[in-house]
């Protein structure tokens, strides 16, 4: 297995694509829009640079990895020949289904597809192809390149081959790949998004603020951000969309988000990709300033 497509040039996509590159593999970075080609490449140069100043890379191996990149504007152009897809696009489950339709067209029947996906069924993703077997789950961590674990999801229909090229793939790229079975938010988020929920309730109940609700988590819990600034981080849409998908899926109302979380979505307070959510990042993208809403 040498040859890679990414599909989706934003924050995951292009940390994918960077991971791939850099342990040798010829990676295709697929993406409807050019302009988002243009700025995940550059942010895989500035990634590159950054390991270039800490001495973790040479100037040579920057090259190399930049060098181990296509770019693609089509689909079936990017997805020739490839031994794995891996689709990293927005985590929207009627997108990810016609994405996968198309895969299962224009791939040769040899490719394994992939997706990124955080939380959404991968059976239910499967089943819009003709190889169930072939369709695996490989949950990355943001940001990539740092991040060790990748979630390894079954689908119902997963065999046993796919699950094992995939988790030595993802150990040789310096992964902690872990295999998990497929029910909605898999692990990960299952444990996370609650937490993160019950967070914002404390806050919409007027228990403590942003800034003191995220100090008890990182001091009293030894958690490396807060909550609030965790959310912020992921983005607060992306923080919905999953606890969506897991009320829906078990039908359980404590996966219900928050009204505080649904309204500041509505509003486009994002997080940090928006300026703005819990904190203000107008002069800082650290989070420093609590929003005025909530200060």
């Amino acid at each position: 297995m040498k040859n890679i497509a990414v599909i989706g040039a934003g924050t995951m996509g292009n940390g994918i694509a960077h991971v791939f590159a850099q342990n040798g593999y010829q990676v295709n970075l697929i993406d409807i829009s050019q302009a988002s080609l243009d700025k995940g490449m550059a942010t895989i140069g500035k990634n590159l640079d950054r390991m270039v100043a800490k001495e973790r890379i040479s100037e040579s191996d920057k090259k190399v990895t930049l060098n181990n990149i296509s770019t693609f504007d089509s689909v079936s152009k990017g997805v020739s020949d490839v031994d794995l897809v891996v689709e990293a696009a927005t985590e929207n489950l009627d997108l990810k289904l016609k994405i996968f339709k198309e895969l299962d067209e224009v791939c040769s029947d040899k490719t394994i597809l992939a997706t990124n996906t955080s939380s959404i069924s991968i059976t239910q993703i499967a089943a819009v192809t003709n190889r169930p077997e072939k369709v695996i789950g490989m949950h990355f961590m943001n940001p990539v390149p740092i991040m060790k674990l990748v979630e390894i999801i079954r689908g119902y229909s997963t065999s046993d081959e796919t699950t094992k090229i995939i988790m030595e793939l993802s150990s040789k790229l310096g992964k902690t790949p872990t295999e998990v079975n497929d029910y909605p938010g898999f692990v990960a988020n299952r444990i996370l998004m609650p937490m993160i929920n019950e967070a914002i309730e404390t806050l919409y109940n007027g228990v403590a603020g942003v800034q003191e609700i995220d100090t008890v988590m990182k001091l009293g819990m030894a958690h490396p951000m807060g909550p609030l600034q965790l959310a912020d981080f992921i983005g607060l849409d992306v923080c919905l969309s999953i606890l969506n998908v897991m009320h829906d899926g078990f039908k359980n109302p404590k996966y219900a988000p928050c009204p505080l979380l649904v309204n500041m979505v509505m509003a486009g307070k994002l997080g940090s990709k928006s300026g703005e959510g819990f904190y203000d990042y107008a002069e800082s993208r650290k989070a420093e300033t609590v929003s005025k809403q909530f200060s």
